[in-house]
């Protein structure tokens, strides 16, 4: 069947043929569905991928979550046992009355291993974030095995008491003994008020 263009008669379509007809509509169709997707539709596919997207990402902050939440009473366990072991550290820290007790027990230390004192200067303290340091300048004149002594006696103090800058050298009036110079560090915890005022500088 030949279809001539030119026969159609645009104001009374209804008489078209048949085929004419259907590719009109086919056309209109076509033309429809095209403008709905382009003025509706794409958007919101763009946004349901988006969505979508987001959704992914909700997913795994979630079995991140959840993964620790089921882990949450090990975290609370082990967040327990944190703060115990920090407050035997901070009971390990002298409060402002016993670091004099402190500072005679690491002299009497020296003296029980043997050694004679030629220094022992405390510094100023020199304030941290929760405690201050008080540095000692200490020099002691003895053997090397008392030097080991005095040194495992002042770890083995209740309170915490390190030791830094050890120099030992032979002493020049007496070839026998040594000199050893140090500077022990012990630590005391800082009270509230005193935090305050650090804070407050």
């Amino acid at each position: 069947m030949n279809l001539d263009l030119n026969e159609l008669d645009l104001t009374n379509i209804g008489r078209w043929p048949a085929v004419a007809r259907a590719a009109v509509i086919v056309t209109i169709m076509g033309g429809v569905i095209f403008l709905g997707y382009w003025f509706h539709t794409k958007d919101q596919l763009l946004q349901l991928e988006k969505v979508e997207q987001h959704e992914l990402d909700l997913k795994v902050i979630f079995e991140k979550k959840a993964e620790q939440a089921t882990n949450l009473e090990a975290y609370e366990q082990q967040l327990e046992d944190m703060r115990e072991s920090f407050g035997a550290m901070l009971r390990q820290l002298p409060n402002k009355t016993e670091v004099a007790d402190l500072l005679v027990d690491v002299s009497q230390t020296g003296l029980a291993s043997g050694l004679e004192f030629e220094l022992f200067k405390p510094q100023a303290e020199l304030p941290r974030e929760f405690y201050a340091e008080l540095p000692i300048n200490i020099q002691v004149i003895g053997r090397y095995h008392e030097f080991g002594d005095f040194i495992s006696g002042v770890a083995a103090l209740p309170r915490i008491v390190t030791v830094h800058d050890v120099n030992i050298s032979p002493r020049e009036q007496d070839g026998s003994l040594l000199v050893m110079n140090l500077t022990a560090k012990t630590y005391r915890y800082l009270e509230e008020d005193e935090r305050s005022q650090e804070e407050g500088q």
